[in-house]
């Protein structure tokens, strides 16, 4: 879990991430975001004993609520906080990515301040991040999440070559144009998508582009020349942000596998 200051500590309860434990996955971007405000957590998959069991038990049963009267939750990533509860005692549990990040957002002092529009925008940028995640994920999956890569190999074929070539410089090229913006508007300095300091925007797109870079090294590394900014001075300073630099080289920091981002030689550049 993230290594709090003691300010933070005394204001935040112990967030509680339900995710899976093996994979980065969609829980990648709330961890993140949590890593970099400084604030307890605890990733129950991983950190409690058969707390995967827990995770299964509030996102993947078939009952009417996942837990503490909350309703029924799809799949996880979710959030669940102690003590946040419609009675003040019991927990709140709250699912979806954006979702989680549009919660966390405020409290993490992750978008800028008495600005509604700017949080707002902060939400509209970590969306398109994840419209993109979603086109990784379809690259080698094309058909069906149920079938082997290797059941879809001539889909996915087709699939990445569509996204090398087509939805990731459409992507790259926005969120540049968007770095761009903020640094003539809004004092960007290059180093963030929206205002003078790191938001949820900077890790959900910083991520996105770190696991394109491990699917697709090649092609990202060929876009390099196209989207400097973006791909240069962002993402090297993202990195470097305090809390996610300790982070990014700890062991709490899961390895890309078989989650959303996959590298399969044959789909990248060639």
């Amino acid at each position: 879990m993230a290594q709090p200051s003691s300010k933070k500590h005394r204001n935040h309860p112990q967030y509680e991430l339900l995710y899976h434990p093996g994979i980065p996955g969609r829980g990648e971007f709330i961890r993140l975001a949590l890593e970099a405000a400084g604030v307890p957590y605890k990733d129950v998959a991983r950190d409690e004993q058969d707390g995967y069991s827990t995770v299964q038990q509030i996102c993947n049963n078939k009952g009417l609520e996942s837990t503490d009267g909350n309703p029924p939750v799809f799949s996880p990533p979710a959030l669940r906080i102690p003590g946040a509860g419609k009675d003040g005692k019991s927990a709140l549990v709250i699912a979806q990515t954006p979702n989680i990040l549009l919660y966390l957002g405020e409290r993490l002092e992750l978008v800028p301040e008495d600005d509604e529009a700017g949080r707002f925008y902060v939400q509209q940028l970590a969306l398109t991040a994840l419209d993109l995640n979603n086109e990784m994920h379809d690259s080698h999956h094309p058909i069906a999440g149920a079938l082997y890569y290797e059941d879809q190999k001539p889909e996915s074929l087709r699939k990445s070559q569509d996204v090398r070539e087509m939805r990731i410089p459409k992507f790259l090229s926005y969120f540049e144009r968007t770095l761009k913006h903020n640094e003539k508007t809004g004092n960007g300095q290059g180093l963030y998508l929206v205002g003078d300091k790191l938001t949820y925007a900077d890790t959900t797109v910083w991520q996105v582009l770190d696991g394109c870079m491990f699917a697709f090294p090649k092609e990202m590394e060929a876009r390099k020349q196209e989207f400097p900014a973006l791909l240069g001075k962002f993402y090297e300073n993202v990195k470097e942000e305090s809390g996610l630099k300790e982070y990014l080289v700890s062991k709490r920091r899961l390895p890309y596998s078989m989650g959303v981002f996959r590298h399969y030689p044959e789909l990248d550049r060639q």
